[in-house]
């Protein structure tokens, strides 16, 4: 569970400074710390997320209670999927999702500072020059890099850097379906697995009927509020002279 504890970034350089640590610290998890990582990662345990920090480091922990969250959460419950698929796989599946809450924290930055077209053109510019996660847990970085240099270097169309650039962004589309689609596989294929979720979807419901208890008591509270109010406000009037009346035989009367 992370808050902000790190300088809040608002201008394009801080933001794009704060994705880079971040960054930093996932492909540590991913790569040099994979063991760490895994073992944290335990199955048994209740929904984990992996959170990377601006400072380059990062940590495997619970979400945070608060609703909306200060920060868009990452993937939740990554622990359940370990055992029930390869670890490569697994953890390229985790890269996917790093990426995309990656790219979610840095344009919520921007929204929230009021970034305009060219801020945030400059900003997909700026994280666009680095290799995603995905690319260097799977070995294709170095390959992406070059061919980078070589769509800068060449004297084509724009248009053909955007079908680059779209080309792109629907094989990374189809690799993230490819591992879902592996990752709900094995979890039908392995009960423990199915239990295990199973659990945790029940776990949720219970929280979201806790929930809607809480705020039908609200409400409650509320109305007998407003009718004692009503009620004293009703018997002031009365006392200061105002006059009743009621329903008798389909007719009004005086009181």
């Amino acid at each position: 569970m992370e808050g902000i504890t790190h300088p809040i970034p608002r201008t394009v350089e801080e933001v794009f400074s704060d994705f880079r640590g971040r960054r930093a610290g996932l492909i540590k998890a991913l790569t040099n710390d994979m063991v760490k990582f895994y073992q944290t990662c335990d199955p048994e345990k209740e929904n984990l997320c992996l959170y990377g920090l601006p400072n380059e480091t990062w940590e495997v922990n619970l979400p945070v209670e608060e609703v909306p969250p200060e920060l868009p959460e990452p993937a939740l419950g990554i622990n359940f999927a370990r055992d029930g698929m390869q670890e490569k796989d697994w953890v390229s599946l985790v890269a996917v999702h790093s990426d995309s809450w990656l790219l979610s924290v840095a344009f919520y930055f921007g929204a929230r500072f009021g970034f305009g077209k060219n801020e945030r053109k400059r900003l997909f510019q700026m994280i666009n020059e680095l290799p995603t996660i995905f690319e260097v847990v799977s070995g294709n970085a170095k390959q992406s890099k070059d061919l980078s240099v070589n769509n800068n270097n060449s004297k084509s169309k724009p248009s053909g850097v955007k079908v680059s650039l779209l080309f792109h962004h629907f094989v990374l589309s189809i690799s993230a379906k490819f591992y879902l689609f592996v990752f709900l596989t094995n979890s039908l294929a392995n009960p423990n697995l199915s239990q295990r979720l199973q659990r945790c979807h029940l776990h949720r419901q219970k929280k979201k009927k806790k929930k809607k208890m809480r705020v039908k008591m609200r409400v409650k509270t509320m109305n007998k509020v407003r009718f004692v109010v009503l009620v004293e406000t009703t018997t002031v009037q009365m006392s200061s002279g105002f006059a009743a009346t009621r329903v008798r035989n389909g007719s009004m009367e005086n009181v």
